[in-house]
């Protein structure tokens, strides 16, 4: 499956898009804001392991488990947003 694929299978579209808004910011604002930071991957992973609140905005990520995506494609759909120009 492509990054884009597991992402959606893991019910990330449910709130983010690859460029418009919704409920979460985009894929490419994502990349925009982590692009180029040391230790990005493992800080986003985490981020989605445990969720988070106010990176963002307001409405807090809920915790994504492996049961939903596993670590190494998990690692595959961040390394793919952080290459979203």
């Amino acid at each position: 499956a492509t990054p884009a694929e597991l992402a959606t299978k893991a019910g990330c579209a449910v709130c983010h898009q690859p460029t418009a808004k919704g409920l979460g910011p985009s894929y490419q604002e994502i990349a925009k804001k982590y692009k180029g930071q040391a230790g990005a991957p493992a800080l986003m992973a985490e981020r989605v392991r445990k969720g988070s609140v106010g990176i963002f905005g307001k409405l807090p990520m809920t915790p994504t488990p492996p049961a939903r995506i596993s670590d190494a494609d998990l690692k595959l759909v961040i390394d793919w947003i952080l290459k979203t120009p």
